[in-house]
């Protein structure tokens, strides 16, 4: 059931970061509200499906909430769906952050925050990117096909893998000594670390709350 909608005026623009690992994209976030690119921000919330996660502990040490929701804690993928939805509606997300989560996101959820779901993802889509295409797979095809630039996308979130609408891309150049670590490394400096915070203020300035 749909709960009315509130006025929070007066609050900061609230983000959900959902993460499956070490969570470098989410102190890039953090990093950002906290020196001031990203103003009247703040995330409410840090979710992972994995224990282990780095990024639990880094959410933990700013002081801001983190949990786990784990699709083996379930009997059945839809109950976990359920449980994940309704974590997040209890926290009233404006906008959701996808940094490295390697969980498909259920239609139950990119309909009941349809537009507010974006994903960054480490290549310059439609290149590389949907089934299989995740962490150093991506960087692994990269280099077998030779390519000269990769990069990182921003993007929102649809029913389809790595399909919704590009909200910001930066090339990077690929070096000829590359390797897939090396890579990925230099996408993330160069290009995820920026591009992330970025589209997150464009949301926060278009839609944020004076």
């Amino acid at each position: 059931m749909e709960q009315p909608v509130q006025n929070r005026s007066a609050e900061p623009f609230r983000l959900v970061v959902l993460v499956s690992g070490g969570g470098t994209n989410l102190q890039a976030i953090i990093d950002a509200i906290e020196d001031g690119a990203i103003q009247n921000a703040k995330i409410a919330c840090v979710i992972s499906n994995n224990p282990e996660a780095y990024a639990l502990e880094r959410a933990k040490k700013h002081g801001i909430k983190a949990c786990c929701i784990r699709p083996a804690d379930f009997s059945e993928r839809e109950a976990y769906d359920a449980a994940l939805l309704s974590a997040l509606q209890e926290e009233t997300p404006d906008l959701i952050v996808l940094a490295g989560f390697l969980v498909i996101v259920p239609k139950i959820i990119i309909h009941a925050f349809e537009g507010r779901i974006i994903n960054i993802h480490p290549s310059l889509i439609p290149s590389f990117c949907g089934k299989g295409y995740w962490g150093l797979h991506v960087h692994e095809a990269a280099l077998a096909r030779g390519v000269k630039v990769s990069g990182a996308t921003v993007h929102v979130v649809d029913e389809g893998t790595d399909t919704g609408p590009i909200l910001l891309q930066k090339a990077v150049e690929v070096r000829e000594d590359d390797t897939p670590e090396s890579l990925q490394r230099r996408i993330m400096e160069e290009a995820e670390w920026k591009l992330l915070p970025q589209a997150i203020r464009m949301f926060v300035e278009t839609e944020g709350k004076a």
